[in-house]
């Protein structure tokens, strides 16, 4: 797989990812109404992006299995929001947090490879790991919390995943082979 085309997609998953988080924080209330079709579109994209660079480049990605685990998992994730919309309503919390989790949480450990193999820029990824994994533990916390906190966090939270793609667009020449 070209480090162009792998650029290109996390640049145009991060944009999305982006769009829809400043979506969320720009109109709440509509933002409430769509949620989850947003989230599962954005989550499905982004999950599809991960498995397909994993699916390109696995020969010659440092630490590509992350890509794969964190691709799957999103998709899977995507898949229960957007065919579940009536129980994903009342479990969006969960659901969100789940994936901020995992997603933090193999964003961390890759870095940690990142960093083993001499890449510089990979303290980005540990930072950005840890925001995530906090942010999808403490939408565990208070579940019932306001209808508008929900989409501000999930605005904030998205525009997080994004920067996250893009920054692996941005640094993906120092882990590709």
């Amino acid at each position: 797989m070209s480090k162009t085309f792998s650029r290109v997609l996390w640049l145009i998953s991060g944009v999305l990812l982006i769009l829809c988080g400043i979506l969320c924080l720009s109109r709440p209330v509509v933002a409430l109404a769509a949620i989850s079709l947003l989230l599962g579109l954005s989550m499905l994209f982004s999950g599809i992006v991960d498995i397909v660079i994993f699916a390109r480049g696995r020969d010659r990605m440092v630490g590509s299995v992350w890509f794969l685990v964190d691709g799957i998992l999103t998709v899977l994730l995507s898949l229960f929001v957007l065919f579940d919309q009536a129980f994903t309503a009342l479990s969006l919390p969960f659901i969100f947090g789940m994936w901020l989790l995992f997603s933090g949480v193999s964003k961390f450990v890759n870095s940690f490879d990142l960093r083993r193999l001499g890449v510089r820029g990979w303290g980005w990824f540990t930072a950005l790991g840890v925001l995530l994994a906090f942010g999808g533990f403490f939408s565990f916390l208070d579940p019932v919390a306001g209808a508008l906190t929900l989409s501000i966090l999930a605005g904030a939270l998205l525009i997080l995943q994004g920067l996250s793609s893009i920054l692996r667009a941005c640094f993906s020449g120092r882990f590709l082979l």
